[in-house]
């Protein structure tokens, strides 16, 4: 073996050149920092925008308010008015249905005061037909 004449390999004169291998990922996206501070701004953002429209329901419900306010006069001027049509129709009924009745007044009132009763909505529509009592008391609601 003495006399073999294999070379061996050996590096290059100065050596290899370095190679990387460390972790190279590339930086992609938003630092967390920023993503936090992006996160913070966009709450505030909405917290001033239910802000904004609470103020603005609150001033349209004030708006709300005021205009039944500035109506409920003319409401109730006309339920009196239907409230005095229907006494005054229950009261010519009333006569003509106890004209044979001796001693019977018309329209002596069953009350002992002189203070103004409202009359009950059975008061008022029991010489009515069923229908317009159940219209009077339940309005425009249908059943299914």
């Amino acid at each position: 073996m003495a006399g073999s004449k294999v070379k061996q390999d050996m590096p290059p004169p100065g050596g290899y050149a370095a190679f990387d291998y460390k972790r190279n990922l590339p930086k992609r996206g938003l630092s967390g920092y920023s993503m936090f501070g992006i996160g913070i701004g966009v709450m505030i953002f909405g917290y001033w925008r239910i802000f904004k429209w609470n103020r603005e329901r609150r001033r349209l419900e004030i708006e709300e308010l005021e205009a039944r306010l500035a109506l409920m006069p003319l409401l109730q001027a006309e339920k009196d008015r239907r409230v005095l049509r229907l006494l005054r129709e229950n009261l010519e009924e009333e006569a003509i249905l106890m004209k044979d009745v001796p001693g019977w007044k018309v329209g002596e009132s069953v009350f002992h005061t002189d203070r103004w009763v409202t009359p009950l909505s059975d008061e008022l529509y029991n010489l009515r037909t069923h229908e317009e009592a159940v219209n009077s008391r339940f309005g425009f609601l249908k059943y299914l």
